[in-house]
């Protein structure tokens, strides 16, 4: 095949696809039927399962037991979501040797183990041929957002690798439906939660979503549509990125840009906050305490804009080809805000009845 002559000198060819879609959307199902036809085709294939691989038990014991808030739990989700990432490009470099791992995102060994071992003992493979036979991971997840598929797309980037993306288009009712049959079925309301929170690959938004197809899974998978999956990543092996280019300055610059431009509209977001909890307190707070809920408010505002750009700046990675929505990053940003100023308003309104 074609994609057995792509990718960089000295390494075979190799394809991260994501498979995005809301929980039991059929990606387990999808994953099976690629593992068949991929082995068919000679390649060496596996399945990185972030359920399997990031351990429940980190977030019920670093977050809820130990009073997180959500902010820190994400982040916790984030860094843990970047260690799966980190052992795909540490067995890329080194595919014999087990990645080492900050102690606070470790990663279930025996998980990990268990993806690789079909790709370095491939049973359809001698040895001589499997050291050249094209590698697919296929990231089986939600990525319920698009920043969550750009560090894969980063990643396949700075390797020269192929990028694709399949997401998995199914009802609701139908995915409750197979949910509830599983031996443990994850709560709905967090599928519901799920639903409002995807955002499906969007080539027209986000160029670097290029390479994606979406595929209806409320009914059963076809053999149209695993043949619709193998050519695009057959396309995707043959076609791999170009690796990324040395823009530090450029990115600093989009960084800052970004930034600032959230910073402001969140500020001008805060201030109608502001004005909205004044106005409502007038009738409710005697004039002598108005001023120090104006001093409450405008403080808490200074302490979140601080926070927020710091944020961006340090943790955010924005480039030319991440279109990013700063409306819906502001959006979030200013809900954060709003509860804080429900606090300081209630508690100034309760000292004075």
């Amino acid at each position: 095949m074609a994609a057995e002559e792509a990718g960089p000198v000295g390494r075979a060819p190799a394809c991260l696809c994501v498979l995005c879609g809301i929980p039991a959307a059929g990606k387990s199902t999808l994953s099976a039927k690629v593992l068949s036809t991929a082995a068919e085709h000679g390649w060496r294939a596996s399945v990185v399962p972030y359920d399997d691989l990031i351990p429940e038990q980190a977030f019920q014991t670093r977050g809820v037991e130990a009073g997180a808030t959500m902010e820190e739990m994400q982040t916790e989700w984030k860094l843990h979501r970047q260690a799966v990432l980190h052992c795909i490009e540490q067995f890329l470099e080194k595919p014999e040797v087990l990645p080492e791992l900050p102690y606070s995102c470790q990663i279930n060994r025996a998980a990990w183990e268990q993806c690789i071992q079909a790709l370095l003992q491939p049973e359809a493979l001698d040895h001589s041929q499997a050291d050249r036979a094209p590698l697919l991971f296929l990231l089986d997840d939600n990525f319920y957002y698009p920043s969550m598929r750009y560090e894969v797309y980063q990643l396949a980037r700075k390797y020269s690798l192929g990028f694709c993306q399949v997401y998995l288009q199914c009802d609701l009712e139908s995915c409750i439906s197979r949910n509830q049959s599983r031996s443990e079925p994850i709560p709905t309301e967090v599928i519901v939660e799920m639903v409002k929170r995807l955002e499906p690959p969007n080539p027209q938004k986000n160029s670097w979503e290029t390479n994606s197809i979406s595929l209806n899974t409320t009914d059963n998978l076809s053999r149209c549509d695993i043949q619709k999956v193998m050519k695009l990543i057959s396309s995707a092996l043959s076609n791999p990125l170009s690796p990324i280019e040395d823009n530090a300055e450029q990115m600093e610059a989009d960084r800052l840009k970004c930034a600032t431009s959230v910073v402001h509209q969140a500020d001008q977001a805060c201030r109608r906050l502001i004005s909205e909890a004044m106005t409502t307190a007038r009738d409710q707070v005697p004039p002598e305490h108005m001023r120090c809920l104006a001093a409450a408010l405008n403080r808490s505002k200074a302490t979140f804009l601080q926070t927020l750009r710091r944020q961006l700046l340090q943790e955010a990675s924005f480039t030319q080809e991440e279109d990013v929505d700063v409306e819906r990053v502001v959006k979030r940003a200013v809900d954060v805000f709003d509860r804080e100023r429900k606090e300081i308003l209630l508690r100034i309104m309760n000292e004075n009845k």
